[in-house]
């Protein structure tokens, strides 16, 4: 829901659901990854990307039907583990001093416990939304 073109030839947009969902309000809802995976397992070579954007579910708990669920997918209940994983694969497949963008809503679970998970250190980051819940933190990997 961030990319500007969904459809841009430099992006590869991954998801571990490909669905299509109709909404209470009638809309429908369609997850089309370019690529099926699971981000605890990124099916990459080691350094092969400048960029990554990391935007996992943030929701530990949610309706089994509800909207939210739907839209944003959930977390297991293993999701620090899942997440701990998440971020060393995000910095295994970026090359030496590439960037890596984590986007996180911090409705249920505090930025300060998703940080908790990497020994990467954020260079920057940004709060936005309604009630400034979402976070945009960046990375920049070492140059090992």
């Amino acid at each position: 829901m961030m990319w500007f073109d969904k459809n841009d030839q430099r992006a590869l947009f991954g998801d571990i659901r490909d669905e299509e969902r109709l909404l209470c309000d009638g809309r429908v809802l369609r997850v089309e990854p370019d690529v099926l995976i699971d981000f605890r397992h990124l099916p990459f070579e080691d350094g092969k990307f400048k960029l990554v954007v990391f935007d996992p579910p943030h929701l530990t708990r949610a309706g089994v039907d509800s909207w939210m669920r739907a839209k944003y997918g959930m977390l297991t209940k293993d999701w620090r583990e899942d997440l701990r994983q998440g971020f060393t694969e995000c910095f295994r497949v970026l090359e030496p001093e590439g960037i890596l963008i984590f986007k996180w809503n911090e409705t249920q679970v505090l930025v300060s416990e998703l940080l908790a998970l990497t020994p990467e250190k954020p260079l920057f980051g940004h709060k936005s939304g309604k009630r400034e819940k979402t976070h945009w933190i960046t990375f920049m990997k070492g140059k090992q």
